[in-house]
């Protein structure tokens, strides 16, 4: 006869859901009505556009909601961190995918609005999204979907800017678009499609 403990365990393991992936998505931003439409916050957005109205779902263990897509064939984990931006790293707990496969899709100050650019590891350019997830991933290694949002305009603070609504030139759908790419056909060819706009 079972124990408890035992039906505990066999609960969580049919009631837990399969955390491997090919491909992790990780959609940086501030969680809560406030934050919803602010520049800090298109990378939410751009894992909206890919989802294309599919639901998110606490994914339990980790600080994050998720859904599965298939992107040519391989199985992607999609999230959207429920901390706040600083956090962001906090969503990656417990999952085992290596850093290449993960893509962190950010805001920019350092490209113009409307610019759209992809690119492996560097530096976080004090982005502390990023540094989140590089503290909790111990590498920089990971690709990065990175959508401009410009710098704030004089007298204007970068946490205003950031905390600021969107203008509707940011492109979130190039964005999911070059997120798409990447996992179809490699970083590089969705640079050189990406990089040409």
């Amino acid at each position: 006869m079972f124990k408890l403990l035992d039906l505990f365990r066999l609960f969580r393991r049919q009631h837990t859901p399969d955390l491997t992936a090919d491909w992790i998505i990780l959609g940086l931003g501030n969680p809560g009505p406030k934050y919803a439409a602010t520049r800090h916050n298109v990378g939410y957005m751009a894992v909206d556009e890919l989802l294309d109205g599919q639901p998110l779902t606490p994914l339990p263990g980790a600080k994050a909601h998720y859904a599965r897509l298939r992107i040519a064939g391989q199985d992607v984990l999609v999230l959207r961190s429920t901390t706040n931006m600083n956090l962001s790293g906090e969503a990656l707990a417990g999952l085992d995918v290596r850093a290449e496969k993960i893509i962190a899709i950010h805001d920019e100050l350092d490209l113009p609005v409307g610019t759209v650019r992809v690119k492996k590891g560097g530096n976080e350019n004090g982005h502390n999204g990023l540094k989140s997830m590089t503290g909790h991933l111990g590498t920089r290694d990971y690709l990065r979907v990175r959508i401009g949002i410009a710098r704030p305009p004089q007298g204007v603070s970068v946490t205003d800017h950031v905390l600021g609504p969107v203008d509707g030139g940011e492109n979130i759908s190039l964005a999911a678009e070059a997120t798409r790419l990447i996992i179809e056909q490699g970083l590089s060819k969705a640079q050189n499609v990406i990089h040409s706009r």
